[in-house]
Formats: C-alpha cells, structure tokens, sequence
C-alpha cells in the first residue's frame, strides 16, 4: 500500500492520459493514481480503463456523470481519497504542464514534516514558464501578486495547480464548504489552509504548456478568480477558523 496518491482530473485528455500514467508510475516512489473524469466524450475514461487491467493495485478510476468543474473534481477526489489510508494527496494536471519527476519533490518535504502542504511553484524563484504567451504568462503572474495583496499569503504562486497535501490538512477543511469550481479552487484551497495555520512551502518547478488536447481556460474561470478573492477574504474576517 503506498502512502501517497497523485489526482488526476480529466476532461477530454485521451492523447496524454496513457503517456501521464506510466511516467507517474515511473516514478522511484511508488504513488498511485487517482482519474476523475467528467465522461469525456473522447473516451479517457475507457483507456483508464484498459491501463487498469496492467496496473490494478495502482490506478484507480473515479467517473462523474458530466463536467462539473475542476474544483469539484478534486473535492470528490479528495473524499475518495481520505476513504483510503493516504497520508500524502496530490493535485496535478494530465498534460504534462506539471512534471511527473517534481513529485518526488513535494512529496520529500511533506514527508519529511517540513510541509504540510507542498507548492510547485512558477515564480518562488523568477518566471519558469514555457511555451507561454508573454499575454497569458503577465495575467498568471499578475493574478499570484494580486491574490498575495489581498489575502496577505507569503506565497508567490497562489494559483498553482500542483500540490501535494497532507491528509491532516485536508481533514481539517471543510470540503463542502469549498465554494469555487475553476481556477479559483486552487486560491480558495490555500488560503483556508494558510487560515487554519498549516505550513505551506513553495517548492520551485518549471511549467510547460500543454503540446496535446486543449486548455479548459476561459473568460468565467479567470472572472471567477479575480472577484472570487475578494469575497474569500472578507468571509475570512467574520468567519472562525
């Protein structure tokens, strides 16, 4: 039984789920894989599937009836998760954005007690972003500073998606209570943990976009995000911790 399983959210991912799966699996530690997929119409689901039967043990399916979300996504992750005897649950996309090698990273630190939640960060040391618009890496960049401003968290990349928690943490937050669904379900995850006072580390990684399928960004994601903080923020200051 491993101590640590990586979530793994799918929407329409069928040409980089296969290539994701073993290079996690490849990995010196022996985690195991968490896919929840939003029946994609493109048949990720039935291609896990078909990776169970070589890796039974290991990978392990979760489907919803439709797209619902990432946030959503990793909250039901996260309950199957805490069902199990995991200490150690990550978040990280299926694209290749979030090097499978910088698990063991997150995962060192955390397992080491120096972390409670572990951060693969774009910008603790500079920019380290590849194949990004200069447009699109300014807006991720200027959104981290901004979040930074407004809920004051010494983190640098507030929006990340790759995150190692450990299950105290998660334990510990309401789950239900997780309101935001895009992009801001990752601020959202932080900032109630750096409330509830858990150490949180940035870890630095290199970001690489996406070479197959396309990218879920959209207007109402980002729009969710950038007004989504300040509400966060003001339910802070009347809500107990």
């Amino acid at each position: 039984m491993s101590d640590a399983i990586v979530i793994i959210p799918t929407y329409n991912e069928i040409e980089n789920i296969e290539a994701i799966i073993k290079a996690v699996f490849n990995q010196k530690n022996s985690y195991h894989i968490l896919v929840v997929d939003d029946s994609s119409p493109d048949g990720t689901a039935n291609a896990v599937k078909k990776l169970k039967e070589e890796f039974p043990d290991r990978l392990f399916l979760l489907e919803r009836k439709e797209k619902s979300g990432l946030g959503t996504a990793y909250i039901d992750g996260f309950k199957w998760c805490l069902g199990r005897e995991y200490d150690f649950i990550f978040e990280m996309d299926a694209d290749f954005s979030h090097n499978p090698d910088d698990l063991n990273k997150l995962y060192d630190v955390c397992k080491s007690g120096n972390a409670d939640v572990a951060v693969g960060s774009r910008y603790v040391k500079g920019v380290n972003v590849v194949n990004w618009p200069m447009s699109r890496i300014l807006l991720s960049y200027g959104a981290s500073k901004y979040v930074r401003l407004i809920t004051r968290m010494k983190l640098h990349d507030t929006t990340a998606g790759f995150v190692c928690y450990h299950r105290k943490v998660l334990e510990a937050l309401d789950l239900d209570g997780i309101r935001f669904v895009g992009y801001a379900f990752q601020i959202e995850m932080k900032f109630k943990a750096y409330k509830k006072g858990f150490k949180i580390i940035e870890i630095p990684v290199i970001f690489t976009d996406r070479t197959k399928g396309k990218s879920k960004m959209s207007g109402s994601i980002i729009s969710e995000a950038v007004f989504g903080v300040i509400s966060l923020k003001l339910n802070s200051l009347f809500t107990k911790q």
